[in-house]
Formats: structure tokens, C-alpha cells, sequence
């Protein structure tokens, strides 16, 4: 049985996890029968040079389990037991041939084909580019490893087990939800009741969620042209009748597509992709429109909190005097987008329906991460956190338009207050697409600006720029890497 029992020193599961987890895995895939006598200690000890107490104590965690049991003067035996309540395996072979057999038509059976949609996309290796300028990634640098696993340790005491372990079926972590209505949404200009809050597996299940109960196929949505693609398309998921909403340096214009909508979507604080803010005067209109048209609004508030040239606004919701705002908030943003917590905030009626809702998908988010992450708010160390988030951004931000005026003076950048992107317009023939690959191949990963159109007359020559996940010092070099790769492309479609 050497086979089994390969280590890696350097495995940060340690010796004695890993020992653990490949005899178990062993015993449950059948490759050690029931009732096989295991080697000694000092046996497999002296096999794979490692101590005997590590073996040791690998097989009381696997007699803990019962994987294995000990008969006395006899040493240690597969427990007889341990496969009973395990269905009849059938072959790798069969299950695989019968999951692609080939008899069902999927394309005439599903009703919805999401891969057919335009979706952002980005190499799943990002990482590994030296030069990585793509959105909505953190830098690990500062992520508070040590606040973090604070809260966690004490997110799974005695007490705390007990609380988040059981079904809450359809409520939330009180004290997170505490922690919210609190802390993060006064910061926003809102006060709310605890029943005007949902939370969500981030902001994406708290758009879905929404637009689920908003739309019907016969609803007309309203998106910022450009916009953010995952709610365009989560809206065609439930309408066809997706209508664009032309941006400028002021946020939406004020326009009659507006009238004919039924709900719409904005980013009124730190508009996605452009980066600009919906000016004062145009947030009071859309509100009365709304009233005036009978529409509703959503409100997407994402990165507001990390606006940091100028005292930003509070959130379109804290002037709706109408009701007809539904707020979405996250802390992917600031805390770690795989995390996936996001909230609502809305009326008690629409908060119930979406309650509902969630019941019927997910009842609920993860209890455990909720309480790690009401004890990180209630500790303060969002508060930390966001003010390191602020400075480093700023930091970066400062040393981007620096190399960007250096480098590619001509180029347009949207006006913004801050945040973690830009959001750049080059000449008008060049293609960001054909960029995009080209500074790839040199290690530079930017994001192509066409897929948050909705118009067929869309413009090409227009990409974001992050710069939350790339190191400082790599700043200036992959700009001019950009630079270069631009003047190679348009020189050539000059000349022709």
C-alpha cells in the first residue's frame, strides 16, 4: 500500500492531515477493502520517513471517525462497517457514457441558454500577469489576514455553533444585520428598520432577486449605455424588451426612453464602467420621473464608499421620497469579493417578497460567514480596512493618469471621484479587442470596454483600466507597454 501514502513536506495540510485524508479517501473508494489490517506505526512510520507519532495520531483521528478500529494485540483494521450505507459504485466508464449519451436534445429542452449572453471575461490565471489591470479584484497585500481570522475563530465558539448551525430558514444574522443598518448604510445618508434589509450572496443574487420579482416579459428595463453587463443579462433573462440609457459625463441623460420603462437600473455614486457620478440636479429629476412615469429604481451603490477626491454624495435612496428606490450594497468591494455578501434595502413590502424568494432559492446566506463578518464590522476593522483601501487607491490612481499623461496624452479618461478603475477612450480606429490580445502576449491584461454596450452601434475603441490588483511599481511599465502596442496597431491602419 506505498502507493497511498505519498506526502508532500511542503503541503501546508502538514504530514499528519495529509496521512489522514489519503487513508480515508482510500477506504472510501474501495482501494483498501473492509477488514484490511493496517501497518503498524513503526511500519508505515519507517516507510515514509516520517515520526511515528505522526502516524499515530493519524490513526486515532481515523478511529475517531471510525474509519478504522482497533483490536487489542492486533493492531489497527478497516472498519467492516464503514462502506454499509454507500450505494453500489458503478464504473468511472458507465456513469460518463451515460451522463453524454446523446439522447436528449439540451438545446430543444432548455428555455433559457445563458451561454448564449456576453459576459465579461477574464483569464481564470490573472495572477500570474505581471501587468494586471483588470476590475474588481483585490490586492492580498491588504487584505487583514489577521483581523480576518479573528473573527472566524470567534465566529465558531460553542455558542456561536449553535446559532448559525441550525436552519434559519429565512432569516438573517441579527447581529449582521445590526451591523449594517448601523454602521455601513448612515455612512450612505440612509436609516433604516431592520426589516427593510436583506442579506444576500452578494450584490449579483441581490440584482437577480430584484429583477425577478420586477419584470415579467412584457416589462421594459432601463440600463445605462455603457452599463454593467450582468444585469443586462439577468434582465433578458426575464424580458426582452432591455432598453439602453445613453451616459454621459454627468451620469443618464434625461431623455423619453426613460418614460416607457418600468424599472431601471442605476450607479448613480461611481457609474459602471465610466466611473462618473450622477450629477445633483439629474438625481432630483429621475426621482420625480419616477413618480411622474410610475417606474422604480435601482439603485447600485457599489465602490461609493471608496470615492475619495471629493466628499462623495449619499445615495440616490436618502432623497426618494416616494418609495420607489430599492437599494443593493455589497462588501465584495471592499472586503473581498469572494466572500459574497451583499444586502437589500427596500420597503417592508418589497423586503418581504424578496425574503420569500431567497427562502425558495437559498433560504439563506451562509450563517457562519454572516457572524464572521458582523464581528469584523462591530470590531471596526472595516473601518481600518477601507481607509487602507482609500489610501492605496489613491496611491495607484495618482501614479495611472501620471504614466497615462506621459504615455498616451491624447487619450480621453471619464472624469471620476476616485474609486478603483478608469475608464479610457482611445483613437477612434483603433480596436480595444485586437489591443487586448496583443498586450496579452507582452503580459498586460486589460478589459475590452464594448461587451457593457447593448447597442449594435457600439464603439470599439474604449476599455477599463483597474488597478486594485496590480502592483504599484508595475504601474508606469505596463502603461507604456499599452502605449507601444496602440502605436503598432493604429501606425499600420494609417498607412492603409
Amino acid at each position: 500500500m506505498d502507493f497511498l501514502f505519498k506526502l508532500d513536506r511542503n503541503n501546508k495540510r502538514g504530514l499528519q492531515n495529509q496521512l489522514r485524508d489519503k487513508i480515508s479517501a482510500a477506504i472510501i473508494e474501495g482501494r483498501i477493502a473492509p477488514g484490511t489490517p493496517m501497518p503498524s506505526s513503526r511500519s508505515l512510520s519507517e516507510r515514509l520517513g516520517i515520526a511515528r507519532n505522526t502516524v499515530m495520531a493519524a490513526y486515532e483521528s481515523l478511529q475517531d471517525d471510525e474509519f478504522i478500529i482497533s483490536r487489542e494485540r492486533s493492531g489497527y483494521f478497516v472498519n467492516n462497517s464503514v462502506l454499509e450505507d454507500k450505494a453500489l459504485q458503478k464504473s468511472r466508464s458507465d456513469v460518463e457514457n451515460s451522463l453524454e449519451s446523446g439522447s436528449v436534445d439540451w438545446s430543444n429542452k432548455l428555455t433559457f441558454k445563458a451561454t448564449k449572453l456576453r459576459n465579461i471575461v477574464k483569464p481564470s490565471n490573472w495572477r500570474d500577469f505581471k501587468y494586471c489591470f483588470v476590475y474588481g479584484q483585490i490586492d492580498p497585500r491588504l487584505f487583514p489576514v489577521r483581523h480576518w481570522r479573528e473573527c472566524w475563530r470567534d465566529a465558531v465558539g460553542v455558542q456561536e455553533i449553535s446559532d448559525w448551525s441550525q436552519d434559519l430558514i429565512d432569516r438573517d444574522d441579527r447581529l449582521l444585520v445590526e451591523q449594517i443598518r448601523n454602521k455601513l448604510l448612515p455612512r450612505r445618508g440612509l436609516w433604516v428598520d431592520e426589516d427593510q434589509i436583506l442579506v444576500t450572496v452578494g450584490a449579483q443574487n441581490a440584482l437577480y432577486t430584484t429583477l425577478r420579482l420586477m419584470l415579467s416579459k412584457n416589462s421594459t428595463f432601463g440600463i445605462e449605455e455603457p452599463g454593467y453587463p450582468d444585469v443586462r443579462n439577468i434582465a433578458l433573462a426575464f424580458t426582452k424588451n432591455v432598453k439602453p440609457l445613453c451616459v454621459d459625463n454627468h451620469g443618464i441623460t434625461i431623455s423619453p426612453a426613460l418614460d416607457v420603462c418600468d424599472a431601471i437600473y442605476l450607479t448613480p455614486s461611481h457609474q459602471s464602467p465610466s466611473t462618473v457620478t450622477l450629477s445633483e440636479a439629474r438625481r432630483k429629476k429621475i426621482l420625480e420621473l419616477a413618480e411622474e412615469k410610475d417606474f422604480l429604481i435601482i439603485e447600485d451603490d457599489y465602490e461609493a464608499e471608496t470615492n475619495f477626491n471629493y466628499k462623495p454624495l449619499p445615495a440616490l435612496m436618502s432623497d426618494d421620497k416616494y418609495g420607489r428606490v430599492i437599494y443593493v450594497g455589497s462588501l465584495s468591494k471592499t472586503l473581498a469579493p469572494g466572500l459574497r455578501l451583499g444586502y437589500l434595502v427596500g420597503p417592508k413590502a418589497f423586503i418581504n417578497e424578496a425574503r420569500a424568494l431567497r427562502r425558495l432559492i437559498m433560504r439563506h446566506p451562509a450563517a457562519n460567514n454572516q457572524r464572521a463578518a458582523a464581528y469584523f464590522l462591530a470590531r471596526g476593522h472595516h473601518e481600518s480596512l477601507l481607509r487602507a483601501l482609500i489610501k492605496s487607491n489613491r496611491s495607484k490612481r495618482l501614479k495611472l493618469l501620471e504614466s497615462m499623461n506621459k504615455y498616451l496624452p491624447a487619450w480621453t479618461i471619464s472624469s471620476n471621484q476616485g474609486g478603483s478603475s478608469i475608464w479610457v477612450t482611445g483613437p477612434t480606429i483603433l480596436d480595444a479587442r485586437v489591443l487586448a490580445q496583443r498586450c496579452l502576449q507582452k503580459g498586460v491584461l486589460i478589459e475590452p470596454g464594448n461587451i457593457h454596450y447593448i447597442s449594435d452601434d457600439r464603439p470599439y475603441n474604449r476599455f477599463r483600466l483597474g488597478y486594485t490588483s496590480i502592483n504599484e511599481n508595475n504601474i508606469e511599465e505596463g502603461i507604456k507597454i499599452i502605449s507601444q502596442v496602440a502605436e503598432s496597431i493604429t501606425s499600420k491602419l494609417n498607412k492603409t
